[in-house]
This record gives structure tokens, C-alpha cells and sequence, in this order.
């Protein structure tokens, strides 16, 4: 019996150390990944979001009403649009531009450092702990990295976001900008209300991040791939014309996906603060993530989380082929190479 135990304890024991080294060695391998931060994707990020967003804003206003309200903005976006103008003047058009800029400026600094930094985070923790050291775990590194950069900027986006989106569907917000806006809401419904949207915002951004992130990676490499392997049959193209190319199709396919992937949550997002009338429930019930659910369906069934999606895919089409196209400007400006390239 002691002599079973003790053959036991000496099968186990190497066990135990091989998973203590292999732990230890991830550990090391995420803490040096941690410690060769490059601020550059952080400043290409914000900047690229910051951007893409603030010049969409009309289109966002458009789309967000027409979410908030899709029975009376029923005739497609340049009608809604133009009905729009008629009942608030051309102004309204850029009503949350403010929290749009610095709130997605934020997280697009947030999300775009985070997902470059985590990607080989992931990659030299699969790798550490596999049986089989030289096996791919490309995908599920950029997919982790994904989420864990969608969550950490949905966290950071929600005060932005809901004051741009009571901006654009409560009336008792016109004329307010970013600061009187959260202040109002701090006010009103006190400044965890804030955060009411934190579940719809996660349900939008993680599917979104991964969307847009991942694809942008996947479709980069693939061009670049399928160019230096016909690159003898292709005319003769300069290095940067081709980066150009390869950007601008990668970031218009990326964005097709992302907006298809997230807008459930987006149109959870926006019900979660457009004013309701006669409701059932009190202010703070009916934001809860299930409720907000419930109502959209018994609304329209799951057609009705995809109002607004052809606005949506103008408006997130632009937004994301521009930002990921100066999101490669910038970072090739600050000495980094492009998406894909490497």
C-alpha cells in the first residue's frame, strides 16, 4: 500500500511541475509582452476614431432616430434625414458631436492599443502552455484580444455614449453639450445611471471589435498574400499604391462584417435610452439589459433589432474603411508597419 502511494506521489509530482514551469513560463511570456507597450497604437487608434466619428455625426443623428423611432422614420435615411431637418433646422445634424469626438477618441485609443497589445499576449500564452509549441493559435489570440479590447472600451464609452444618445432622442437635452449633458443625467437619474447601458454597450462592442479588428487582420493578410503571389502577373505597382489598395478593401470588407455582427447591440444600445411613454415599468427597470430585450421583440420579433440597418451600414461603412485606412496612415507615420504587411 505505501508502496502504491508512493510510486503515486512520484507520477504526480512531475506533473505538477511541468504544469507549475508551464504556467510560470506563460506568466513571463504575457509580462514581457506587457512590459514592450508601443504608445504609437494608442495615438494612431484615438486619432483614426476621433476622426471617422466626428465626420459621421450627421449620419449617426439620422440613424439613431430613425432607431428611436422607426414607425415614424419609415421612408430610408435621405427622406429621414430631410424630415428631420424640417422639424429641428440643419443644427440638429450635429447634435452629440461633442461626446462623439472625446468619447470615441478615448476608445478608439483604448481598443486599438489594447487589441495590439493583447495579440501577442494571447499568442505567447497558447503557446507556453500547448503540448505543441509550433501550432497555430493565431485566431484564437486575435479573437481573446478582441474581447478583452471591446470590453475594456464598451467600459469606457458607456457616460460618452449615453449622453450622445439622450442629445439625439430626449428633447430636454437640446442645446446641452458633453459636460452640461453628463451633468443633467448626474441630476436626473444619478451618475451610476451612466453606466445603466454597460450590457447593451458590451453586446454592441465585443461583436463590433471583433468585427472589425479581426477582419481588418484576416482580410490585410489575405490581400497581401494573394499580391506577392501573382506579383510577377500584376502590372508593376509602387509599394505604397499597394498598402493603399489593400487597406482601403480590407477596412470596406471589415466594416460590412462588424456592422452586420453588431447591430443587435446597437439597437439594444439605442433603446436602452430612448424615452419611453405610458411604460410599465419605472426608469431604471425598463434599461435592464433583459427588458430592453423582451420589449424589442414583442416590438417587431427579431426583425426588429435590424431597424436602421441600411443607415447604420452607410454610417459604419464610412466610419470604419476611413478609420482603419488612417488608422495605417498614422501608424506608418509613427514608424510602424502596415496591417497585414508583417
Amino acid at each position: 500500500m505505501r508502496f502504491a502511494k508512493f510510486i503515486c506521489g512520484a507520477l504526480v509530482i512531475p506533473v505538477g511541475i511541468a504544469e507549475s514551469k508551464a504556467a510560470a513560463t506563460a506568466a513571463s511570456s504575457a509580462l514581457q509582452a506587457l512590459k514592450s507597450i508601443d504608445y504609437r497604437y494608442f495615438v494612431a487608434g484615438g486619432t483614426c476614431a476621433a476622426i471617422s466619428h466626428g465626420i459621421t455625426t450627421p449620419i449617426d443623428v439620422v440613424k439613431t432616430t430613425i432607431q428611436s423611432n422607426p414607425r415614424k422614420y419609415n421612408k430610408g435615411l435621405a427622406a429621414s434625414a430631410l424630415e428631420i431637418i424640417k422639424e429641428d433646422g440643419p443644427g440638429v445634424l450635429l447634435g452629440g458631436l461633442g461626446p462623439t469626438v472625446v468619447g470615441y477618441g478615448i476608445e478608439g485609443a483604448v481598443k486599438f492599443g489594447v487589441y495590439e497589445i493583447m495579440k501577442p499576449v494571447f499568442a505567447d500564452l497558447f503557446k507556453s502552455m500547448s503540448s505543441d509549441p509550433g501550432a497555430g493559435h493565431t485566431a484564437i489570440a486575435f479573437l481573446l484580444a478582441s474581447v478583452v479590447a471591446g470590453a475594456a472600451a464598451a467600459f469606457l464609452l458607456c457616460p460618452m455614449e449615453s449622453t450622445r444618445i439622450k442629445m439625439v432622442t430626449d428633447k430636454s437635452y437640446k442645446g446641452k453639450n458633453i459636460w452640461t449633458g453628463l451633468a443633467k443625467i448626474a441630476s436626473d437619474e444619478g451618475m451610476g445611471s451612466i453606466f445603466d447601458c454597460l450590457w447593451a454597450m458590451l453586446s454592441k462592442q465585443i461583436p463590433y471589435t471583433f468585427g472589425k479588428q479581426v477582419s481588418f487582420d484576416v482580410f490585410a493578410k489575405m490581400l497581401y498574400q494573394l499580391y506577392h503571389r501573382f506579383q510577377d502577373q500584376l502590372p508593376v505597382a509602387n509599394a505604397s499604391d499597394i498598402k493603399w489598395v489593400v487597406s482601403v478593401i480590407a477596412a470596406f470588407c471589415a466594416s460590412l462584417i462588424a456592422c452586420i455582427l453588431s447591430q443587435p447591440g446597437d439597437m439594444i444600445l439605442t433603446e436602452t435610452y430612448r424615452p419611453l411613454k405610458g411604460q410599465r415599468f419605472t426608469n431604471k427597470e425598463s434599461r435592464t439589459f433583459s427588458n430592453v430585450i423582451n420589449r424589442l421583440y414583442q416590438e417587431g420579433g427579431a426583425g426588429r433589432f435590424f431597424a436602421g440597418t441600411n443607415a447604420r451600414i452607410v454610417h459604419v461603412g464610412v466610419i470604419i474603411t476611413t478609420q482603419l485606412v488612417i488608422y495605417d496612415i498614422v501608424k506608418q507615420m509613427l514608424g510602424l508597419p502596415p496591417t497585414g504587411a508583417h
